[in-house]
């Protein structure tokens, strides 16, 4: 039985590249999509045409050197292989590719293997693993662009409530009201901080994260991930200090990798875990 949980986990690891190579592609191209997409839509509000733009989706144009427009060739695009054979550079210019890319799907390929490892290969590993593979690129688009993309929070959300009307995650119940809490906690905060302020402390893309994260890990739930985000934004803080990328603290820094980053933790250790860890998060019990 171990051998084959092994042999499911390193199938699904294998998956879990191919899948995070497709990842990178969608953490770097879905917001320039996002910024076409508005751009048309205010020149058709301003009544002006929209500019004539290439095709530019998540498959068109094929993924190209952003230095030197040189075109990536299938075997500079392994996952992982070509990074390290290339060592780090571009082909034809030489300049650098950066480490996060292979980096990305390794962690996606870890998580593959984790719910492989968990629930074998069943669709219930498939949903959490769809569940990582957001995560991933809510917290790294967040983190690049301040912008949490509806397309994936809403996917995140309704995935979350099939799952648990599956039976694969919390009750049903608990899911509903994990999603309705979650968006309405961060919605009063957002509210009362605008009132006392003036100013918008969050953006509406966190209050739907968390009721994603409320529809995946249920009611009982929403407590501990606010507590492990705050946990999560100050290792962040703390490496980003480090790295000197902070160096300017008036720059404001998105809430989003800190909620996707709970919600990978709590994945990583198993939900069952978390009430052992964060004991006072749970005043009423755990399910």
């Amino acid at each position: 039985m171990a051998l084959l949980f092994g042999i499911d986990a390193a199938l699904a690891g294998v998956l879990g590249l191919l899948i995070g190579s497709f990842l990178n592609v969608v953490i770097h191209r879905l917001p320039r999509m996002l910024e076409r997409q508005w751009a048309a839509e205010c020149a058709e509000f301003g009544g002006q045409p929209a500019q004539e733009q290439e095709t530019f989706n998540l498959l068109v144009p094929r993924s190209r050197c952003p230095q030197c427009g040189h075109q990536i060739r299938w075997y500079e695009n392994i996952p992982v292989l070509s990074w390290l054979f290339l060592r780090g550079k571009c082909s034809q210019c030489r300049n650098g590719i950066s480490i996060r890319y292979p980096i990305v799907e390794l962690v996606t390929a870890g998580f593959f293997a984790l719910c492989a490892a968990r629930w074998g290969l069943t669709l219930q590993a498939a949903a959490w693993a769809a569940f990582a593979a957001l995560l991933i690129c809510l917290f790294l688009i967040d983190m690049d662009t301040q912008i949490l993309p509806d397309d994936l929070n809403y996917s995140l959300l309704w995935l979350g409530l099939i799952v648990s009307a599956s039976g694969w995650s919390v009750p049903l119940p608990s899911a509903v009201w994990g999603a309705a809490l979650g968006y309405l906690v961060f919605w009063g905060i957002f509210q009362a901080y605008k009132l006392a302020t003036g100013k918008e402390g969050m953006g509406y893309g966190d209050f739907k994260l968390l009721a994603a994260l409320g529809a995946w890990l249920g009611v009982e739930y929403l407590l501990a991930i606010i507590l492990l985000s705050s946990i999560v934004g100050a290792v962040i803080g703390i490496v980003l200090l480090v790295v000197g990328k902070l160096a300017n603290r008036d720059i404001p820094m998105p809430f989003g990798p800190y909620l996707a980053g709970a919600g990978l933790v709590c994945l990583a250790l198993s939900p069952a875990a978390v009430p052992a860890l964060l004991p006072f998060a749970f005043p009423f019990g755990a399910r």
